[in-house]
């Protein structure tokens, strides 16, 4: 199922034995633009720390309740390894929460979420995690806070479009699908969607995202609006305007 992030921030944290604060943000990878971790903010619970959470964890979103469940209990959460909330978090951080929590890594090995032959879909049997293959090379990502990427500026191939004013998941793979283009300030009350497919770079010191699209292809793309539920419907005239092929035949192998 397709979510929008801004509709899962805010929602209630909820573990095995209770509530545990409430998601702040999302934290994703630069190369396969999956989001790695939910911020949570613990509130009073914790004295207002914040906590990192793998979609390892996540039981289930819902988004009439506001809630989003983990199997992971308070006491757990409480002894885990305190994050500096005002510094990038770094490969040394991770490794120690994965270890702490036994969530297997997710860069090493050649897919979205590391060595599993079951790409692209997470794996949340602790029985079925694979161990990485210690001689395979692992790869350097940069996390990015969903929260610091809205706002930045959209550059089509012939000049500047919008700006991202949120971003849509998948919640089986959790990989960003598309993010959100406002165009107001070029077509009055026209928001689109762009995948990351069609992004050639991302200037992380200019906050501006290239992709390899031009204006006018923008604007003739299906348009999009908050109260509509992304279908596959849509999704397929989206592919076929761009001439895309669509990520869900990558993820069945076709």
């Amino acid at each position: 199922m397709l979510h929008r992030i801004k509709t899962i921030a805010g929602h209630a944290l909820r573990g095995l034995d209770g509530e545990l604060g409430s998601i702040e943000e999302f934290y994703f990878d630069d190369r396969h633009w999956t989001i790695r971790y939910l911020v949570a903010d613990t509130g009073g619970w914790l004295g207002g720390r914040k906590v990192l959470i793998s979609p390892y964890a996540l039981s289930s979103i819902d988004n009439k309740g506001k809630t989003v469940s983990i199997s992971l209990t308070k006491k757990q959460i409480e002894d885990s390894p305190a994050i500096e909330s005002d510094k990038p978090v770094s490969r040394q951080d991770e490794k120690i929460q994965h270890d702490y929590y036994g969530w297997p890594v997710y860069w090493v090995g050649d897919y979205m979420w590391g060595a599993y032959s079951t790409y692209p879909y997470l794996v949340r049997d602790r029985d079925k995690w694979a161990k990485p293959d210690p001689n395979k090379a692992g790869w350097d990502s940069n996390l990015r806070s969903t929260k610091h990427v809205t706002g930045y500026h959209i550059q089509a191939t012939d000049g500047e479009i919008g700006h991202v004013e949120d971003f849509i998941l998948d919640d089986e793979t959790w990989a960003i699908r598309y993010l959100i283009i406002d165009t107001k300030n070029w077509w009055p009350g026209k928001k689109v969607l762009v995948s990351p497919q069609w992004i050639e770079r991302v200037s992380w010191s200019e906050e501006r995202v290239h992709v390899r699209l031009s204006r006018e292809s923008i604007k003739r793309s299906p348009a999009y609006t908050e109260e509509m539920l992304v279908t596959r419907d849509f999704e397929s005239q989206l592919h076929i305007h761009y001439q895309s092929k669509a990520y869900w035949t990558d993820d069945l192998g076709i």
